[in-house]
């Protein structure tokens, strides 16, 4: 299915946004049917705003007020993105976790990527804790977004086989790389209609997708 327009983006980051640029430069490349139109951060020092910036991207901020305040930030990043209409919310190493009730009001119009092969090793520092385990594959999952942390329906997922001599950084570094593969694969998939969030699950293809699509990477 052709778009008549490219589907529009807003990306949520903390950091550096190496995910975000990865997707920015798919959709300027023309590899995606997709337009990142606004880069927010709740850090207003975030590397990636900067990196947004020089993109030609939008940019906004809306600071993290600490945990007792999230109910007002969360008040204002709806009103950053409402002004910005996206059709898709990306969280692209965004480390605050949204409310059940924000979330559910965006219901399959949020994606997030983890770096680990869900369901397992949701949480943080995923890379150290498969090397602690003797894993032998590791990988990355893109998601829709549910009130489950980390819970939400896998589409793709990335798999490296662990090497012997393999350290917490370069794990984290060849992960990384198959993520800015992955993840701009799955929203030009939103994009030209073949992954589509319905009833309740997401639908790839015309059919219920049943479990994640799952590519092998060196």
């Amino acid at each position: 299915m052709t778009r008549s327009e490219p589907l529009r983006l807003a990306i949520l980051i903390s950091g550096r946004g190496s995910n975000m640029a990865a997707i920015a430069r798919a959709c300027a490349e023309g590899r995606i049917d997709a337009r990142v139109d606004l880069v927010v951060s709740e850090r207003p020092g975030a590397a990636g705003l900067e990196t947004a910036r020089a993109l030609g991207i939008d940019t906004r901020t809306a600071p993290w007020p600490g945990a007792a305040g999230r109910e007002q930030f969360e008040r204002d990043l709806a009103a950053v993105l409402a002004a910005a209409r996206p059709q898709l919310i990306v969280l692209a190493g965004f480390m605050r976790i949204l409310s059940r009730q924000f979330v559910e009001a965006r219901a399959g119009r949020i994606l997030n990527i983890h770096p680990s092969l869900l369901p397992d090793y949701r949480g943080l520092h995923t890379h150290r804790r498969v090397l602690e385990a003797g894993d032998r594959v590791h990988g990355a999952s893109v998601h829709f977004v549910t009130a489950e942390l980390d819970g939400g329906p896998v589409i793709l997922q990335s798999r490296v086989a662990i090497r012997p001599d393999d350290t917490e950084d370069a794990l984290s570094a060849r992960v990384q790389a198959t993520e800015h593969i992955i993840y701009p694969r799955v929203i030009g998939w939103l994009a030209d209609g073949r992954l589509a969030w319905r009833d309740g699950r997401p639908w790839l293809d015309g059919e219920p997708l049943e479990a994640p699509v799952v590519e092998d990477f060196p």
